[in-house]
């Protein structure tokens, strides 16, 4: 009975050591996110009542490249150091924060196809690492710390504290999950999220109709978009990492390479006449969820997000996988008898998954992000039974995406197909 005393004793000043801990990265990613959720409204807001700035966006692209060359980070890995930091020796520097902060902002001040997401796990990762420094945490407890960073700003910027606290825990090393971070990845998910939305940031949600009835038909219908979401996951990895790989093989040095990046986008909407490619996409995203999307958006979003993060521009990989997703999905399941609004939602989620493998986080954030446009009785029913859609869709994207995904650094610890241990990274 004493040595469980002194265990439960233990167990309890662990609990209040990250307690505290999560209180205080969670504030200070809370404040942070909410800041670049304000920043980054404020000049996406600009870009659209300005078009011509995207003209500027090559210049934009130089300027980004010198930031980074002045603060000593020539090779920029972005989220992938974040990633490594988690269960290596590697340091986030605290300089990332800023960097990663003005770096996005003037992507998408420029119309630039990238998100949000890369910044929000860059910041939290890189703040919660300098709070680790200042408390002399050890390296164990540096790794938990990382992930409550990125659990909290990803938070505050998304409103998605369920899925945020199990998406830090859940990406770094696909097939093994961490635990031990669970209570502090909790605490500043929901502490970030609340301080974000009592400064005033709005939480991301969307409506969608016609949920219909669990049965045989739909559910066919939602293994085969699940499985064409899966092939576009694919698709859209293989192409970031193809263009990245081009730009690196034709220009070499860091300047050309984000003039020429910008360039071509610049080209691409001149062309298109069109700004919806460029940013986050975000108003393309609540228009495929109302049940209206042009066959060809998916295709161009993943162009234009390709020639965008491949070239150095900052920002993430993850809004536009939304736009990717609830595009393809809202004109694929239109065509085979599915709700244009709710395939939608499905497609968003399951491209998600594709690319980022992380089941559980999306499965999470389906139930966070979306919400049925009915209060009847009947379509409370069916939205209750959406989980199980949104489950098959999770599971056959999962499976069918393979080892492909967002993160190179990201790691593959057990087969997706048998229970054995591959340990091999992201392709």
């Amino acid at each position: 009975m004493k040595d469980q005393t002194g265990s439960a004793g233990k167990y309890l000043l662990i609990f209040l050591k990250w307690a505290v801990l999560a209180c205080v990265v969670g504030t200070a990613a809370g404040l942070v996110g909410a800041a670049f959720y304000f920043a980054l409204g404020f000049v996406t807001q600009v870009r659209t009542d300005f078009p011509v700035l995207v003209l500027f966006l090559p210049l934009a692209g130089l300027l980004i490249v010198f930031l980074y060359r002045a603060a000593g980070i020539e090779k920029s890995r972005g989220t992938n150091l974040v990633l490594l930091a988690v269960r290596s020796e590697e340091k986030v520097p605290f300089r990332m924060a800023p960097l990663i902060f003005t770096g996005t902002l003037l992507t998408h001040l420029f119309g630039g196809s990238a998100g949000r997401e890369g910044a929000a796990l860059q910041l939290g990762g890189s703040i919660a690492a300098q709070l680790g420094r200042w408390f002399r945490l050890d390296a164990k407890d540096m790794h938990i710390i990382t992930m409550c960073g990125m659990s909290a700003c990803f938070a505050a910027l998304f409103g998605t504290p369920i899925a945020a606290a199990v998406f830090s825990m859940e990406v770094v090393s696909v097939g093994v999950m961490y635990y031990a971070a669970l209570v502090p990845c909790a605490i500043a998910s929901v502490l970030a999220a609340q301080l974000a939305g009592w400064l005033g940031a709005a939480r991301t949600q969307f409506t969608i109709s016609e949920i219909p009835a669990v049965g045989v038909i739909p559910i066919l219908q939602v293994l085969l978009l699940a499985a064409l979401c899966a092939a576009v996951s694919i698709l859209f990895c293989a192409a970031l990492k193809g263009a990245s790989q081009a730009y690196r093989r034709l220009l070499p040095n860091q300047y050309a390479r984000a003039a020429a990046g910008g360039g071509i986008v610049v080209l691409l909407a001149f062309l298109l006449q069109t700004g919806d490619y460029l940013g986050a996409g975000v108003p393309v995203i609540q228009q495929a969820m109302a049940g209206q999307a042009e066959p060809e958006a998916f295709a161009l979003k993943i162009v234009f997000t390709a020639v965008t993060i491949g070239a150095g521009f900052k920002g993430g990989e993850i809004v536009p996988s939304f736009f990717v997703g609830a595009t393809f999905g809202c004109f694929f399941g239109g065509l085979i008898g599915l709700s244009p609004s709710f395939s939608a939602a499905l497609g968003l989620v399951a491209l998600f998954c594709g690319v980022t493998n992380c089941p559980l986080s999306s499965l999470l954030m389906s139930f966070e992000l979306f919400a049925s446009s009915s209060a009847d009785a009947a379509a409370a029913g069916a939205a209750a039974g959406s989980g199980v859609f949104f489950l098959l869709a999770v599971a056959v994207s999962y499976m069918l995406s393979g080892y492909f995904g967002l993160y190179s650094k990201q790691k593959i610890i057990y087969s997706k197909y048998s229970p054995r241990f591959i340990n091999t990274e992201s392709i």
